[in-house]
């Protein structure tokens, strides 16, 4: 073999094609050592691509050392690939709760840890089904939250949380908090819901609202505990019984629950997390009379392995019907857990199939 060749042949290698690319995918798999360095590393290395010429590829790390390599500092290839994933995630995790609201552009965020951009992004996102940008989002808003809860001024809560302007925090406190920053810094104290208890075909139904829209839909036997139910939820809050007008709101919400497959137009002031909004919406996307599950939810919203953190967002989804966790089974088509009761979910499931045929 001619030498072009045979250099062809070296770079065509996949397992070389896997360091250039730091593919995290390869790890464990191979490890490579770097003559000039004296060094070994596993494939998804953050540390400057080596001449190829100067690249050995070993089975194992224990190949590797009786070879004469040390391990490198950078990725640590004598680690499970698990534990140094967990080690990046941890760090990145600290680096964006201490960023603020400039946050840093995620070539920066990787270069700060040794990793590629797509792999961080992609690590961090199947890790805690949350691209890096809404997890420093999130933190500030827990950190608002806690701030104005203990009791700090509202000035002073917005820029120790991170925000770098409170004219931007204001513009979009509605979403974070539910309510003004000085309603939420009373404890909601001065926020009004609206409520009423019905009945339908499945039982009892609660229904709260602020000026915003419904906050609340709640299905069960006892009205009297529904209403408590509503109490826990909103307890700083002055609840109120609903008047004529809201009458019309809750024989929507009644209308809903008889006819789930129906196109109702109802305001909904739906409050939660960055994630559990995103596995809410993707809820309200799943047609009615089909039905999904929870994997395949956690791959609508881009973050297949976030399966179990879906399930609790299905869990905490405050609003029956309306945003309709109903219609998430297992893979087997078997009924899931359904916070209201399983006779109810597939009862609801039946409406929609009787009506989709």
């Amino acid at each position: 073999m001619t030498p072009t060749l045979q250099a062809a042949a070296l770079e065509a290698d996949p397992r070389w094609q896997a360091v250039v690319a730091r593919d995290a995918r390869a790890d464990g798999s191979f490890f490579y050592s770097v003559k000039t360095t004296g060094v070994y590393c596993r494939p998804s290395c953050g540390a400057r691509t080596p001449r190829r010429e100067n690249v050995r590829f070993h089975a194992t790390a224990q190949e590797a050392e009786r070879a004469g390599f040390r391990p490198c500092k950078r990725c640590r290839p004598k680690e499970p690939p698990g534990q140094k994933r967990s080690r990046e995630i941890a760090a990145l995790c600290r680096l964006l709760e201490d960023s603020g609201d400039g946050q840093p552009s995620l070539k920066a965020l990787a270069g700060k840890l040794g990793l590629s951009p797509y792999h961080l992004h992609r690590t961090f996102r199947a890790a805690t089904g949350l691209t890096p940008r809404e997890y420093a989002a999130a933190h500030r808003e827990r950190r608002v939250r806690a701030l104005l809860g203990s009791g700090r001024s509202v000035t002073e809560a917005i820029y120790d949380a991170g925000y770098g302007s409170a004219g931007r925090f204001y513009e979009r406190s509605l979403p974070i908090l539910g309510m003004t920053p000085s309603e939420y810094r009373a404890g909601a104290a001065e926020l009004v819901i609206r409520f009423a208890v019905g009945e339908c075909s499945l039982g009892s139904v609660a229904v709260a609202a602020t000026e915003r829209g419904v906050c609340a839909v709640l299905l069960g036997d006892d009205p009297e505990e529904l209403v408590h139910d509503l109490e826990r939820r909103f307890s700083k809050a002055r609840l109120v019984g609903g008047d004529e007008e809201f009458e019309s709101l809750v024989s929507k919400v009644v209308g809903l629950v008889e006819a789930p497959s129906l196109a109702v137009d109802l305001p909904l002031d739906v409050r939660g997390t960055a994630f559990q909004q995103r596995v809410w919406r993707a809820l309200r996307a799943v047609p009615p009379g089909t039905t999904t599950t929870y994997s395949k939810l956690a791959r609508a919203i881009g973050s297949p392995r976030a399966v179990r953190a879906v399930a609790r967002a299905c869990a905490d989804n405050p609003l029956a019907v309306a945003i309709p966790c109903h219609r998430v089974v297992r893979k087997d088509g078997a009924l899931a857990g359904y916070r209201w009761g399983i006779e109810r979910k597939r009862e609801l499931l039946s409406r929609e199939a009787k009506s989709r045929a």
